[in-house]
């Protein structure tokens, strides 16, 4: 398949266009565009320039909002909320990041929840935001259903990741970033639209059982990562992400592919903690000597090692499928 070598700017230039073309207004489609070049630079395919066209596809058939203006509000010193009004993730986040860091900084830790939110795109990038703010971030999102409880074979939660952005020196020490399920639902997605078959233990089809055929795994269940704990570990999201934001829970959202449903309306919930004031300033010690013994030997890494080494792989740029870049062009008018 030819591709085309692009530049980090120009991949973000070329989502956020697209995004115009389908009706985001300016600062709505560069929020999202900029979280595009991020996922291209750091080798996340999935929630890269491959999603603009079900963003902007969203975006025709009224599923997202790209005029919503995102309200914040303050209810506690501690807390703000941001309604997103059935529009983008990204710029009601960006809306209510500052009052967030404001009142992490002013009483030790700030709460954000976001609901009639949607996609967030790589979760990861949220919290390394949080800890490049020197604070230690816990960020939650809910998803549509996706993954049923153990034993059972009917989605009641999403993938639901969480991740965590832990402060060091000199930035982010590291980051983590899972989601309760074996493998995300975008790299199924993936896998269907190249027509590629997908991993043994990743998904189960509608009547439960194991499948390897992409196709057959989106209109089943993912298979949660660790069994019961895995589906308990997203169950923990599901309640800050959705319950605590007052957001719609993912066995009410609509999905956030194809254009049934609505808008999804799910939420997300960021916590930022003064980590010092906590620890007696005994954190950055502590977290210096973890981050040693994690690397002393030789074969381990880091949480999040992988898409810090690939950002230096794509400084010269990324290769896109010309296929792609065509279909995104088709909404730029």
């Amino acid at each position: 398949m030819a591709s085309t070598k692009m530049t980090l700017e120009d991949i973000e230039t070329l989502a956020c266009e697209a995004l115009m073309g389908a009706g985001a207004r300016k600062s709505n489609a560069a929020s999202v565009a900029r979280s595009t070049w991020r996922a291209e630079r750091d080798g996340v395919r999935s929630h890269g320039l491959m999603y603009v066209p079900i963003y902007a596809d969203h975006l025709i058939c009224d599923k997202v909002d790209g005029s919503a203006v995102p309200s914040v509000e303050k209810p506690k010193p501690s807390l703000v909320r941001v309604n997103a009004k059935s529009g983008f993730a990204h710029p009601a986040i960006d809306a209510g990041l500052p009052q967030l860091f404001h009142a992490a900084r002013t009483q030790g830790v700030g709460v954000m929840t976001v609901y009639n939110s949607y996609n967030c795109g790589v979760l990861g990038h949220h919290a390394e935001k949080i800890a490049e703010e020197g604070f230690l971030g816990l960020c939650f999102t809910n998803a549509p259903a996706s993954i049923a409880p153990t034993g059972g074979a009917k989605p009641v939660i999403g993938t639901n990741p969480f991740a965590v952005g832990v402060p060091g020196a000199d930035g982010p020490a590291f980051v983590i970033d899972q989601s309760a399920s074996a493998i995300a639902k975008s790299e199924i997605m993936l896998r269907n639209r190249e027509n590629k078959p997908i991993e043994e233990g990743w998904a189960l089809d509608a009547d439960g059982n194991s499948t390897t055929d992409a196709a057959k795994a989106l209109k089943g269940s993912m298979v949660p990562s660790g069994g019961a704990k895995g589906f308990g570990a997203g169950l923990m999201v599901e309640v800050f992400a959705a319950a605590l934001s007052g957001a719609v829970l993912g066995k009410d959202a609509s999905p956030f592919s194809g254009p049934d449903g609505g808008p999804p309306n799910t939420g997300q919930c960021f916590i930022a903690l003064d980590a010092g004031a906590l620890s007696g300033d005994a954190f950055g010690d502590r977290i210096s000597s973890l981050v040693a013994a994690l690397t002393q030997e030789e074969g381990t890494r880091l949480p999040g090692s992988r898409r810090v080494n690939a950002r230096r792989s794509t400084a010269d740029g990324v290769e896109v499928d010309d296929d792609l870049i065509e279909r995104i062009r088709g909404f730029i008018h």
